[in-house]
């Protein structure tokens, strides 16, 4: 890297160049490039390139002198920011500090945190992607479109290759980079009168571990389930959740579990009276839920990186070190993530958020159960799931969630699955439903969620089975 490129790196050392003695700055340059392939009716469609770059500055007035203990923050986002734009950045975030109130947040700023699982250094250029990352998976997917017609299938779809490199400085002396891919892959076949529809997607850094055909033949044996159609009732039934399902209903429930919210009373982790519920039972079978930055397949960013704050999310923790964190530890509730503040408010230890999740039935992947393949085997009556949709939330406070099944409800009876039934609207709560699990399979490493792939990715997930499971009313959607 030389000093007259214009770089994130050399971005981030001009922004921090204008602090001054009254105050702190921590910068974020982000550096992000995108390619994506889309087909529709076994055709290739479009494909597409992008790029992007932003560079948000927090300031941090010292009011109250280095302890910061009446600092007040302001923060500055810019899409595209030039370098002559800089300074004019750095001075708005500067006065949206002074005129901002204390924050209650306020901390010293992160020293150190070590970049345990990164291979660049801060001085190599931005990651990035191109179309070469998907040049084997486009021959495999080649391949498949042209089986699926000759079968008769129609296949829709899409898939993204993403990589973004954050490069985090503070006035503090902090100088830390991550460079996150990201992939996925959503695979939806039809039938010839397009009757009949299944889904299936993939999670994936870099596409070297996605198979296309083993998706497609997934898919054409749950085409041929729905042959025969079964009409059932709204109720409660034995149902198996696929991991996909799981994953959307699990980062709900991670998503919910915060320090703050809960030692205040506003989650279904606060304990009646006070206090939260970590230590209290809230499965009989031993699942643990964790993140941790270094899950093969699934890495992050090991130290925190802030844009803003919130309940329990601070700028001041910018760079701060975020390992492996347990929430469920043989179905007890044993962690809530945190800002250094809220976890002082809620007498916790400090546990950052981390970017990936992982439910395991047992105390590690290895001891886990079947497939799901085996648990439908193992079933005498009961629904299978392909996956959720349209998930809102009913009742914060209890966790409460409402959405609609989507792309194959189907029947078993027997150990066999028989045939497809109609759509459902549910109403169900992670929380309940952990209460009700009777068995977890095998943990599958980069399950893709369907509501949330926009927003969290990094998933291992097993399938689950819940007895009682809230199919509130039956819906029209196909």
């Amino acid at each position: 890297m030389t000093s007259d490129r214009v770089t994130a790196q050399n971005t981030v050392e001009r922004a921090l160049a204008l602090a001054k003695p009254d105050g702190d700055l921590i910068v974020l340059a982000d550096e992000h490039s995108a390619v994506n392939l889309r087909w529709a009716g076994n055709t290739l469609t479009t494909n597409g390139v992008s790029s992007t770059r932003s560079l948000t500055v927090i300031a941090i007035d010292r009011r109250g002198g280095p302890s910061g203990a009446t600092s007040g923050v302001g923060v500055v986002s810019r899409s595209g920011a030039r370098p002559d734009q800089v300074e004019e950045i750095v001075a708005e975030a500067r006065k949206a500090a002074a005129d901002a109130p204390p924050a209650a947040d306020a901390q010293e700023l992160a020293q150190s945190a070590a970049d345990r699982w990164g291979s660049r250094s801060w001085d190599d250029d931005a990651a990035g992607t191109e179309v070469g990352v998907l040049r084997g998976f486009a021959s495999q997917l080649g391949e498949t479109l042209r089986v699926a017609e000759a079968a008769g299938r129609k296949l829709y779809g899409f898939a993204e290759h993403e990589v973004t490199s954050t490069f985090l400085g503070t006035s503090s002396g902090l100088r830390l980079r991550h460079d996150q891919p990201t992939g996925r892959l959503e695979l939806n076949a039809k039938s010839a009168d397009l009757t009949r529809s299944a889904w299936a997607g993939a999670a994936t850094r870099d596409f070297s571990d996605v198979d296309p055909a083993a998706l497609d033949a997934s898919l054409a044996r749950r085409l041929a389930w729905q042959a025969r159609r079964v009409e059932l009732p709204a109720g409660r039934y034995e149902t198996l959740l696929p991991p996909t399902a799981v994953a959307d209903l699990m980062i709900n429930f991670y998503w919910a579990a915060g320090a703050r919210e809960a030692a205040e009373g506003r989650s279904p982790f606060s304990k009646p009276g006070g206090g939260t519920r970590v230590g209290e039972r809230l499965s009989a079978q031993p699942v643990s839920l964790f993140s941790d930055p270094g899950y093969p397949g699934l890495e992050c960013a090991p130290f925190v990186i802030a844009h803003s704050s919130g309940d329990d999310q601070s700028v001041f923790d910018n760079g701060m070190p975020s390992g492996r964190a347990t929430w469920l530890s043989g179905g007890v509730l044993s962690g809530l993530y945190s800002s250094r503040h809220s976890a002082t408010l809620a007498g916790l230890p400090v546990t950052p958020a981390v970017d990936n999740l992982v439910l395991s039935g047992a105390a590690g992947p290895a001891r886990d159960a079947g497939s799901l393949e085996s648990m439908i085997a193992s079933t005498r009556r009961g629904l299978l799931l392909t996956c959720l949709w349209y998930i809102r939330s009913v009742d914060p406070q209890k966790l409460l969630l409402t959405g609609l099944t989507r792309d194959g409800v189907y029947l078993i009876e027997d150990g066999e699955v028989t045939g497809a039934v109609n759509n459902f609207r549910f109403n169900e709560t992670p929380v309940g439903m952990l209460s009700r699990l009777a068995e977890a399979g095998a943990t599958e490493r980069s399950t893709l969620p369907r509501e949330w792939s926009d927003y969290f990715t990094r998933c291992a997930m097993p399938p689950l089975r819940i007895e009682g499971f809230n199919m509130s009313s039956v819906s029209q959607a196909s």
